[in-house]
Parts: C-alpha cells; structure tokens; sequence
C-alpha cells in the first residue's frame, strides 16, 4: 500500500517529454510508464524535441544523446538556456565523456543503454522527489561566508550577484550548507540527493563539485567546498 500512495503521489499528472529516435526503445519505456501513472510525450529528432518542449511544457525529459537533426546535447544546452525542467540523458554505455559534458551541461541525471526498466523509474521518481522536497522551503535563506541560497529561485547569491543552478547543484549546496564543518562522503552525498539505493556512479559527485566550485571562482578566489583526500568534501 505505502509504494502505490508513492506511485500515485509522485505520478500523478506528470508528463514526461521522451527523446528518443529508436523504436525499439520507446515502444518499450513508453507503455511502462504509463501503467505508472505518467502522461508520455514522444520526440523522434533533436528539432522535434525542442518544438515539443516549448508546446507541451513536460514535467520531465528523458533525452537521448544520439539523435538526427540535433544532437542531444545540443538539445540540452537550448532548453538550459530558458528552463531548468528535470532532464535524464541516455548515453552509450562506456561513453563517459557525453555523461560528463552532459552533467557539466546542467543535466539531472543520467541512465547508460542498455538499461533496466525498473532502473529507470528509481531514476524518475528520485528527481520528482528532490523537486517535492524543495518546494516548501522558500522561508529559509542558508549562507556560508558570502553565498546565500535562494530556495524559492533555486540559485543561490554571491553578494548580490546571482548564480543560476541546476536543481543537483542547488541540491548539493544546501546538503553542503546544512552540514557545514562536516565531512561529507560521496556515498552520503549521493544518498541525501538521490536517495539511497541509488545507482550512480560515485565521479558523478567529483564533476558536480567541478562544476560549482567553477562558479563560484568566477567571483572570489577563496575556497568555500573543500576536498577531504581519501574522504570526500566539506564546506568549511
């Protein structure tokens, strides 16, 4: 009973924009997510997914790297540009590079082909619940030294010049902010995220600490998320 009120709770309503040029595959995830609860939108090309993302406004996009007329990745960086909609790609098993660009990018997540079903639902229902668990907190307003998390934009402030985030890097930050002067490892990262039993890969963590230590540097040469060597990361 507690995993269908979940089900029901975390689907209902909720469409998914599928990039997806292979037949194969999107016949197959397409009916599985609609006994779920979710409604399924389907885009065969790069081109395609962008006129769909703009008319059908998705909850969530599962986006294929691979694709005719626009890459995924392209695709990626034309939506990051206006919206910061929840985006799972789907990338070649092996290729760490497109994992990789497609993180530093402002991808949510990432699932390697061939993958699971049951793999790929985890994936989807954690992001619905990073966002439900964000969505309460526009009263509290976390700092550390000159950086202000902004809850209720899902950026943060640097005096007050505002950086934007995607939702994993306004994610970490608080998890860094609300443990301040704590080490935190990469699993324990991971499981606050993503929640536990979550698959992914433990360098995930490695490239989004990257990428926000990039953006703040744009600001101030101090160091605000620090490497603990053979632990993992502090903010202290």
């Amino acid at each position: 009973m507690e995993n269908l009120l979940e089900k029901n709770a975390l689907t209902q309503n909720l469409k998914i924009l599928i990039v997806e040029d292979d037949k194969g595959i999107s016949d197959f995830i397409i009916p599985e997510l609609e006994h779920e609860g979710f409604v399924t939108k389907l885009a065969e090309t790069g081109r395609q997914a962008l006129e769909m993302f703009e008319s059908e406004n998705p909850d969530l996009i599962l986006l294929d790297v691979m694709l005719p007329e626009l890459n995924g990745l392209e695709v990626l960086r034309r939506i990051r540009a206006v919206s910061k909609v929840p985006i799972i790609l789907e990338t070649a098993r092996g290729e760490s590079i497109d994992r990789i660009n497609g993180l530093n990018m402002g991808a949510d997540d990432y699932i390697p082909k061939p993958f699971e079903f049951e793999e790929l639902l985890a994936r989807i229902n954690a992001l619905f619940r990073r966002i439900t668990f964000t969505k309460p907190e526009i009263e509290a307003n976390p700092t550390f030294k000159n950086l202000t998390l902004i809850p209720s934009k899902m950026c943060c402030k640097f005096g007050e010049k505002e950086i934007s985030l995607s939702k994993t890097e306004y994610m970490m930050i608080k998890c860094f902010m609300e443990n301040q002067n704590k080490v935190l490892t990469r699993s324990e990262i991971i499981d606050v995220i993503w929640g536990k039993g979550h698959f992914i890969d433990e360098n995930t963590i490695d490239v989004y600490v990257g990428y926000i230590r990039s953006k703040i540097e744009a600001f101030t040469t101090d160091e605000y998320i620090k490497t603990v060597r053979g632990s993992g990361y502090m903010m202290a």
